[in-house]
């Protein structure tokens, strides 16, 4: 019984902590706390181009690997007994850290856009985002913000 209730520990420790590991997503319809309430350049211009990518996170937390570390050595842990019991321990962290971050990697992808756009003033931009709407090369749109924040929308 005491086996079971582990296993159990350890399998709902492994789902809340690879459940954090989504992306935030990098689309035109989601703001930060700090953008909210934050004065945006806006401008206007037509689509030229538009290519799918793939965007990848910023890096991985860590939480992925050490989560997987922390269960491969617990499920390690129930096998064998002395010098065996702490090498499966071991094998077990270890394969579970290598595991966890792979998860975590997988999970911290989406699916984006490149969009390409003539600016009014006719200044070329490209601005990569999540495919959060289906944008045609020709639309007008509207580029929202500055720098290293910035988004398209569709023109209103």
């Amino acid at each position: 019984m005491k086996r079971y209730l582990t296993l159990a520990a350890v399998a709902a420790m492994g789902a809340m902590t690879l459940g954090g590991c989504a992306n935030e997503p990098y689309n035109g319809n989601n703001y930060t706390g700090a953008q909210a309430g934050q004065a945006q350049s806006v401008s206007y211009g037509t689509i030229t181009a538009i290519r799918a990518v793939k965007i990848e996170g910023n890096g991985t937390s860590g939480f992925g690997g050490i989560g997987g570390a922390v269960l491969g050595g617990l499920l390690g842990h129930q096998v064998g007994g002395g010098s065996g019991k702490t090498i499966a321990t071991a094998v077990g962290a270890l394969g579970g850290a290598w595991a966890g971050n792979r998860v975590e990697a997988s999970s911290d992808r989406t699916n984006g856009m490149e969009v390409q756009i003539k600016r009014d003033d006719g200044q070329n931009l490209v601005i990569v985002q999540q495919a959060d709407n289906t944008y045609l090369v020709g639309q007008r749109v509207r580029i929202i913000g500055s720098g290293t924040s910035v988004r398209v929308a569709p023109a209103q």
